[in-house]
């Protein structure tokens, strides 16, 4: 086998394990959610679990990138796929984290009274998963046209998640028995904000592996801040 294909071969190997954590990830999106909507609390064991897959993954993958590039010292698009790679592989990690956040909090909610008003919430679980699925999409086929629509996604949701604050800071106004909750609920809503910032940090990085061009500071976008 020559250098230049077994190369290949790695690359290939490098972005299956990247599908296999981006798909992780969007089932533990699934799973915090089911916890907080069927109230089953076993599906925080669940998400648990493949947080320690999604974290093993991103050791894995940081040291497959830096293996590659110690050894074949990539040029031009194979640099910047790694390059992508690394940021991808992180962005993936750190929606591993605000999906635990959310299974987390919605323990806390599983103990209070089953009257409570999600607002935005399922709209904000649904836009997030399909910006995180589509972002990945992007990357497996190269295509920065489907990254560019899950960048323009992302205003949607910040304009959700600044909606589901309002209408709950509402109704703690009016009721006071509904702090507790309205705040687990404005953090879920938060975490699935920052969700979808990461996810379209990985579409902003398809853009550069493809053109070659860094948009993260361009009108309207903003990468997420490390969290």
């Amino acid at each position: 086998m020559t250098i230049k294909r077994h190369f290949d071969e790695d690359l290939r190997s490098l972005c299956d394990e990247l599908l296999m954590m981006g798909g992780l990830c969007e089932e533990m999106i699934m799973q915090a959610v089911r916890l907080l909507t069927n109230r089953d609390e076993s599906y925080l064991e669940k998400v648990k679990a493949n947080e320690d897959r999604v974290n093993q993954l991103h050791i894995e993958i940081d040291d497959h990138v830096l293996r590659l590039i110690a050894l074949h010292q990539p040029a031009a698009g194979d640099l910047r796929l790694l390059a992508a790679a690394l940021k991808i592989n992180s962005d993936l990690e750190r929606i591993g984290d605000q999906a635990v956040n959310i299974a987390e909090t919605s323990m806390f909610l599983c103990q209070q009274p089953r009257n409570i008003k999600l607002g935005d919430i399922p709209r904000m679980v649904e836009l997030a998963s399909e910006m995180v699925r589509e972002s990945l999409d992007a990357f497996a086929r190269r295509d920065v046209e489907l990254a560019q629509r899950v960048i323009e996604k992302d205003d949607e949701e910040d304009r959700l998640k600044s909606q589901t604050f309002r209408e709950l800071v509402q109704l703690m106004q009016a009721d006071a028995s509904t702090i507790q909750r309205s705040m687990d609920i404005i953090l879920i809503a938060r975490n699935l904000e920052r969700i979808a910032d990461h996810a379209t940090n990985i579409a902003e990085d398809v853009v550069f592996m493809v053109l070659g061009k860094d948009i993260r500071h361009g009108a309207g976008q903003r990468r997420a801040p490390a969290a």
